[in-house]
């Protein structure tokens, strides 16, 4: 397990948190830092400036005491709104801008943005290099395999990306027809690791430590990003990392440990969003981490509540106390 760098930013370990609309909030991504994540990035973040006094784009522009450094991802398909965006969001604090194409949601696709701009290589191109020649930090891709099984041209995006400047390339194994069914296939990442030589980071399907030493060893990427197997377990950065470097599976956090830092995120959740919108964004983080536990049986009863101080009182009342 070996250390890389993006731009002038040292990248401790190589497992990654990979970024989730509606999930990787600030909270979400200061836990998983906390238990193992080496890198985190921002939920995506339109190019369109006119949202920029919305709630929601205020709460995901917020990084205040976040450790380093700080990943801002952006979606567009317009080049200079894109730069804009771009410069935008370094001015508000952000180290690193991440380029977002490999959204397979179909509100996102309507609109040419996410996965939906692998069909046209012409306008990646013009994308990436407005970006990278707008801003001074590290410019970054997360993209998919391409569109469809039959058009899987991530080697041409990726060869388009080190020649427009991009730092490093964040690849997950399916296509934007895939969404998240069927498998993750690796083997194209593993040619584009072979083909460029910026850092090459992999993502999907990696949910064990077992599968993550896989991964790395038959790709030979930089790195690996975890999503959906962080949900309710934050501690899989750690489980993988330790795995990593000794070979060895650390044991699973017990019940106390689980529910416990389940209390603390919910907290910190109605700290961030305050208590009205706090407690509604922590149902389906109560719903992940009892899924771990002998106790989901109470999540039904959890998350009728409607009211941020009785979900706390629950949690401490009939939850932590049972495994205590």
């Amino acid at each position: 397990m070996s250390a890389f760098s993006i731009g002038p930013y040292p990248i401790e370990h190589p497992v990654m948190l990979a970024p989730m609309a509606g999930v990787t909030d600030r909270p979400f991504r200061q836990l998983c830092r906390q238990l193992g994540a080496s890198y985190a990035v921002s939920e995506m973040l339109s190019c369109d400036l006119s949202l920029l006094k919305t709630a929601k784009t205020r709460y995901r522009m917020n990084h205040d005491g976040e450790p380093g450094p700080i990943a801002v991802q952006i979606a567009g398909s317009d080049p200079e709104q894109m730069a804009k965006a771009a410069v935008l969001n370094v001015a508000h604090g952000a180290q690193l801008i991440d380029i977002n194409m490999g959204c397979p949601q179909k509100k996102v696709a309507r609109k040419n943005c996410g996965s939906a701009l692998m069909a046209n290589p012409l306008l990646i191109r013009d994308i990436l290099q407005a970006v990278a020649n707008a801003v001074k930090v590290p410019v970054t891709l997360k993209t998919r395999l391409g569109i469809d099984a039959e058009h899987q041209n991530i080697l041409e995006v990726a060869e388009l990306a080190e020649q427009s400047g991009i730092q490093a390339l964040f690849i997950h194994g399916r296509t934007k027809q895939q969404r998240y069914r069927g498998h993750s296939d690796f083997k194209l990442i593993k040619e584009v690791k072979q083909t460029i030589g910026i850092p090459v980071i992999a993502n999907g399907d990696i949910d064990t430590p077992e599968k993550a030493e896989q991964v790395l060893r038959e790709t030979a990427c930089d790195g690996i990003m975890i999503g959906r197997a962080a949900q309710g377990n934050p501690w899989v950065f750690q489980q993988i990392k330790h795995f990593l470097q000794t070979g060895e599976r650390l044991s699973s956090p017990d019940p106390v440990e689980i529910i416990q830092v389940m209390h603390d995120h919910v907290v910190n959740l109605h700290e961030f969003y305050g208590s009205q919108r706090g407690f509604r964004m922590a149902k389906k983080h109560i719903k992940w981490f009892l899924a771990n536990t002998d106790l989901n049986h109470l999540a039904r009863t959890l998350l009728k509540i409607e009211d941020a101080e009785e979900q706390l009182t629950f949690i401490n009342q009939h939850i932590l106390k049972k495994v205590a």
